[in-house]
């Protein structure tokens, strides 16, 4: 796995990692509406998705960031293939994000962009 995708993939991981933060813990806040399009008296209702979506993307992050290890600890195999994983459930994601939201758009190409530039590298080549 080359040095360029390690490092889209820990970028990756990171935003993952950022944004889970932010959907577990943060959703209340009016601030991110324009991410979350949560609106204030919906927060109670979306509590349960908000917090699983949250740790989902966290979890995706930490499988992200754990290939980039593993890849560099003599196990190149399995940690190309949990980054490709990763990057394969996240280009998918984005697109889905895009077609069931289309509000928000800009967030589905955030989500899904990287990924497919991890996933071109790796197969094109």
């Amino acid at each position: 796995m080359s040095t360029l995708i390690q490092v889209l993939a820990v970028i990756t991981a990171a935003v993952l990692i950022t944004v889970g933060l932010l959907e577990a813990f943060r959703y209340k806040d009016q601030r991110l509406h324009p991410i979350f399009l949560i609106k204030p008296e919906d927060t109670a209702a979306v509590r349960l998705w908000a917090v699983n979506v949250g740790f989902y993307n966290i979890v995706w992050g930490l499988l992200g960031i754990s290939g980039v290890v593993l890849a560099n600890a003599g196990e190149a195999t399995v940690g190309r293939t949990i980054v490709a994983m990763m990057a394969i459930a996240h280009a998918i994601l984005g697109m889905v994000l895009i077609i069931s939201e289309p509000r928000l758009w800009i967030s589905g190409i955030g989500q899904a962009f990287l990924p497919a530039v991890i996933l071109w590298l790796m197969f094109a080549g």
